[in-house]
């Protein structure tokens, strides 16, 4: 704030006080890991504010409009948490989901990420992704979450709809994948063959390829 002092002519003296602009400094500590443009607002910062966060590398840029905090969490989950934000309804799927229902000694190079079909995939810029259109009538079955840092989650199809959708898309994914899954599947006690085939009634195109496998097996 400064006073400056005007003459008007030789009458008299007009004081006038200027404030001057402060930037304010904030500690990035302070905010959330993940952000959009949208929540700046309601972190109290402006867009200029936060592109010098930017420039400082404290956040970086995962997908169009959305940051997270450096270093906060691996590429891949940090991905899946850029996608949830604008797609709540991505689900992990196929080889991503049976690797962590551990159903498979593969290692996914890409995340295999179904959505409704008629949905736009994102792009995603942290990780590569495979999108996967499935049919909204049965897009819930099976589904569950998968927790995320922050409190998030993403949804994650159960270790019986993942096997089952293997055995439907066997004309892209092969035979081995999903007999090998069910040989695990079969070993955890507890699970059940009718249950998984009660499932299957649901999805025509795999079940006579997964029941055939069941009586090979059994």
């Amino acid at each position: 704030m400064r006073s400056l002092a005007i003459r008007n002519g030789d009458r008299y003296t007009v004081c006038v006080t200027v404030y001057d602009r402060v930037e304010v400094n904030m500690d990035a500590a302070l905010l959330p890991d993940m952000l959009g443009y949208k929540d700046l607002a309601g972190a109290g910062l402006t867009r200029r504010q936060f592109e010098r966060f930017l420039e400082a590398e404290e956040y970086e840029r995962i997908a169009p409009g959305q940051f997270l905090r450096a270093g906060a969490t691996d590429d891949t989950t940090a991905a899946w948490m850029a996608i949830v934000s604008k797609r709540p309804h991505a689900t992990l799927c196929l080889l991503t989901a049976l690797s962590i229902h551990d159903l498979t000694d593969e290692i996914p190079t890409r995340s295999n990420i179904a959505i409704p079909r008629g949905t736009k995939p994102l792009t995603i810029w942290s990780a590569p992704i495979t999108w996967h259109h499935f049919d909204a009538a049965t897009f819930d079955i099976g589904r569950t979450e998968y927790a995320l840092p922050s409190g998030r989650t993403i949804g994650l199809y159960s270790a019986e709809r993942t096997i089952i959708d293997l055995f439907r898309l066997s004309h892209e994914w092969g035979s081995d994948l999903p007999i090998d899954a069910l040989k695990r599947w079969l070993r955890v006690k507890g699970n059940s063959p009718s249950r998984l085939l009660t499932i299957a009634k649901r999805f025509p195109k795999g079940r006579p390829a997964l029941q055939n496998a069941l009586e090979i097996l059994l």
